[in-house]
């Protein structure tokens, strides 16, 4: 594979961001067009670019893949699929009983049911996908050395903000085995961001250090996930792009015409 020597956002002395395309194994190109998926999530294919970015992670059919809180399941609809025969994949939720009663414990409990609800009602993709709750405060993502790779789209500004993050890179690192891969994609601010900062966008050398503190080494970084016409300073920060889109109704041409936001795609290697 070849590389270019510079990129937007890329860190001083870290290694040359990926230029061409990465082989696609064909049993996750079906995945990422199996029919199940959901119609919505598949309309963002083309910013989130799905099996480039989880063929430069490394993804094999029968590794443990772990994914840190996923959400509604965009990953899910590929992971859990492509791994149901060999591998095992896992899904990292919060524990709600971890969070203090509020809204805040509302919230998680929400989305925990949400995917124990869409994993139990299409039994032929998930069947043998795994969900396992950690708390914010001291996560835990299963046995120690148990994973092969662990996964994380665009959740770093969110522990940044609320002060988690040096603890959650530190459990990527302890589930991971030795030479196993955490794989990062996080919205790239032009430079490095304070820590109060809630634009959603986070600096990529500031990742890179957190994941280097972690103990984890840089082993590269992709441009598939990049998007050159994010000029990142919307009044909303990254939420007032797709797919949020929280913007005046007169400026949603121009969001639209800029499209989901400019991401860093970093791979790290525990030693």
């Amino acid at each position: 594979m070849t590389a270019q020597a510079t990129a937007p956002g890329q860190a001083a002395g870290a290694a040359a961001p990926a230029k061409d395309p990465v082989a696609v194994d064909p049993a996750l190109q079906a995945a990422v067009g199996g029919s199940w998926r959901t119609p919505e999530f598949v309309q963002r294919d083309r910013y989130r670019n799905p099996a480039q970015t989880l063929a430069f992670f490394g993804l094999k059919p029968d590794q443990t893949v772990i994914e840190i809180t996923p959400g509604g399941g965009w990953y899910s609809e590929i992971l859990a699929p492509y791994l149901r025969g060999q591998g095992r994949y896992v899904a990292a939720v919060v524990d709600p009983q971890a969070v203090p009663e509020g809204r805040g414990r509302d919230y998680q409990a929400g989305a925990r049911k949400q995917l124990q609800d869409k994993f139990a009602a299409a039994p032929a993709q998930y069947d043998k996908a795994a969900i396992v709750a950690y708390s914010p405060s001291a996560p835990v993502f299963g046995p120690p050395g148990s994973a092969d790779l662990v996964l994380t789209f665009r959740n770093v500004h969110n522990w940044r903000m609320s002060g988690q993050a040096e603890d959650m890179f530190k459990g990527f690192h302890d589930v991971l085995k030795p030479g196993g891969v955490l794989g990062v994609v996080e919205h790239r601010a032009s430079a490095d961001v304070p820590a109060d900062d809630r634009s959603g966008y986070v600096g990529q050398a500031q990742v890179i250090a957190m994941a280097e503190a972690a103990g984890f080494r840089l082993a590269g970084s992709s441009e598939v996930n990049a998007n050159v016409r994010d000029t990142k300073d919307h009044p909303n920060g990254v939420w007032t792009l797709p797919p949020t889109n929280r913007h005046d109704a007169e400026d949603a041409d121009r969001y639209q015409a800029i499209g989901e936001s400019d991401r860093m795609t970093l791979k790290f290697v525990k030693p």
